[in-house]
């Protein structure tokens, strides 16, 4: 049985379709990635928001508090 050369090229257009699927896959994960970082986000805003509706502080009480300088402690 005579086995078949596989030349180098060959070699090279298979690795090709090799990189080429994995990097499709890695897109296809990195965006889904995102998808869920960007959900979490904005079940973080909603919470916030819900956090402020029901807070007794008033609009310029809370931005004074976001907005304060930390290193002044």
């Amino acid at each position: 049985m005579a086995r078949r050369r596989i030349s180098i090229d060959d070699k090279i257009e298979q690795q090709k379709l090799v990189v080429s699927k994995a990097k499709d896959k890695y897109e296809a994960e990195l965006e889904q990635l995102n998808q869920l970082m960007k959900k979490r986000d904005e079940l973080h805003n909603k919470e916030l928001l819900q956090a402020i509706e029901h807070s007794n502080r008033s609009f310029e009480e809370i931005m004074d508090f976001l907005t304060a300088d930390d290193s002044q402690e």
